[in-house]
């Protein structure tokens, strides 16, 4: 019998603000190694339900469960890795080393008064390494380029070896050249480090290519499925959808859909 635990399952999931409705019903299951792109309009409920995910609200009803564990009950956060938005989430005048920047993974395992000891600084430069920055260890996280910058919130969030790893739209501020490159790094760590991912974007087309599943919500989900299922929506099926036109454009012109979508 197999022991491997599905990553997050939530069943019949919903939350309000007040009275208002912002997640209905959500049923979902990740499982190890999948790598989930989530999409669907602005005031979807996409960013309530990463929160939800995290432990950071609860739900309105229903059952969120982590790694088999009822989320009420679960305990081991290491497991789970968050980048935010980078441009909504960081000073970039922040005074720190990119090295002393992804240290700060590993506090709640060190506590935020304890030092950090020199294995600790070994699994910082290591974590640097998976996302090819360890030569800028002791630059100044603000003389950093956006996509240069997101790569060092990556390894802040894998230095704590993570099982699963949340992206919020994490292309916000990274050069629309060093996007493929940004891809590129995220199908690394699924498919060469094994690490689960889950990543909120408005890039449609650029998600498609590069994501096994896709998770489509307008408060409750609409799709769930392969990436190659949801390449399948005709343009009327997503104008429906967001309630405004959408184009699932090429992965080349990826950058300019997530503006419209």
């Amino acid at each position: 019998m197999s022991t491997t635990k599905n990553i997050l399952e939530m069943n019949q999931v919903s939350f309000k603000y007040d009275k208002e409705i912002v997640v209905k019903d959500i049923t979902m299951t990740i499982k190890p190694g999948q790598f989930l792109g989530l999409v669907g309009p602005n005031g979807s409920g996409k960013s309530t339900l990463i929160k939800l995910m995290l432990g950071l609200l609860k739900p309105t009803r229903g059952e969120i469960r982590l790694f088999d564990k009822p989320i009420k009950h679960f305990r081991q956060w290491e497991n789970i890795g968050f980048v935010s938005q980078k441009a909504n989430s960081f000073n970039s005048g922040f005074p720190a080393t990119v090295l002393e920047v992804v240290k700060m993974g590993l506090v709640s395992k060190t506590g935020m008064f304890r030092f950090f000891t020199k294995k600790d600084k070994e699994k910082a430069i290591e974590a640097l390494k998976t996302v090819e920055m360890e030569k800028f260890l002791h630059h100044p996280i603000g003389e950093l380029s956006g996509g240069q910058q997101q790569r060092v919130f990556i390894a802040r969030a894998l230095v704590s070896e993570p099982s699963f790893l949340i992206l919020d739209e994490p292309t916000v501020g990274v050069d629309a050249k060093h996007v493929s490159d940004f891809y590129q790094l995220l199908r690394k760590l699924n498919k060469d480090k094994g690490i689960t991912l889950l990543m909120v974007t408005h890039d449609i087309g650029t998600i498609t290519e590069h994501a096994s599943h896709v998770v489509c919500m307008n408060k409750t989900i609409h799709f769930h499925g392969h990436s190659d299922e949801y390449k399948e929506f005709s343009d009327e099926d997503l104008n429906q959808l967001y309630g405004h036109p959408v184009q699932q454009l090429s992965h080349n012109h990826a950058h300019e859909e997530g503006d419209r979508s």
